[in-house]
């Protein structure tokens, strides 16, 4: 069983930048691909960055390409998304998730274990 905790959201000016942290508890936390979503009220959970166990591979949604970026700590079983240039459309509660394999996943469904979630809040 593998729990999340992230923390680092809040509120912040469109332009502005936070950086999201995910800490895991478990000793395989090196094995696990992890990855960020988001979730606007009223809407689906949506895929955001992934990153595979040994952040040698990463993907990211169009729409944060270039302005986000997933990395990890396997010493510190933590990964980051810091996000930069920020815009009210990325208004959402943040959750990462974990991937009971070491690859890749872009889906909700391709993720077993999740993290309660951090509020982000941009204003314009």
């Amino acid at each position: 069983q593998m729990q999340l905790v992230e923390s680092g959201g809040g509120l912040v000016q469109a332009g502005g930048s936070l950086r999201l942290s995910c800490a895991a508890s478990g000793p395989t936390f090196s094995s696990y691909a992890m990855g960020w979503f988001r979730q606007a009220p009223g809407e689906e959970r949506q895929f955001v960055a992934a990153i595979n166990w040994s952040g040698g591979s990463t993907y990211y949604t169009v729409s944060v390409k270039g302005r986000f970026t997933i990395s990890r700590d396997n010493s510190k079983n933590t990964v980051y998304l810091q996000m930069s240039s920020l815009k009210p459309e990325d208004t959402a509660g943040y959750y990462c998730a974990a991937r009971v394999t070491s690859g890749l996943g872009l889906d909700v469904r391709d993720y077993k274990y999740w993290g309660q979630g951090t509020q982000v809040t941009v204003s314009s």
